[in-house]
């Protein structure tokens, strides 16, 4: 059996542990410097914002539709990511798992 837990939109959700009220809202997160996007809610997405964005290309469309742009957390990231790996692989052998990411959005393979 094979199990994949994917975590889309990784930085926003991070975002909205912080805030419920962001749910169901646009929602973008931006690079260090806040220079582009670097993740983007459903709803984010939906407007038509690309990933890697440059931010001021996309104030007016943010203004107009309250997208709500937060600076990039990493260390509140690196912390529920590894929460998310400590809850994923706590039902399996450690030798059943592979632990592989891109940034702080991990996926997790689980074998068994």
């Amino acid at each position: 059996m094979y199990a994949l837990v994917d975590c889309n939109n990784f930085f926003v959700s991070c975002e909205r542990t912080l805030d419920p009220k962001l749910e169901n809202k646009p929602v973008v997160v931006l690079s260090n410097n806040d220079g582009c996007v670097v993740s983007r809610s459903k709803e984010a997405k939906d407007l038509g914002i690309p990933m890697a964005a440059p931010a001021f290309k996309y104030k007016e469309l943010f203004k107009e539709n309250d997208v709500q742009c937060f600076s990039a957390k990493f260390e509140l990231y690196n912390f529920k990511s590894q929460r998310v790996i400590e809850i994923s692989t706590a039902y399996v052998d450690k030798s059943d798992y592979e632990v592989y990411s891109i940034d702080y959005q991990k996926k997790i393979i689980i074998t068994s």
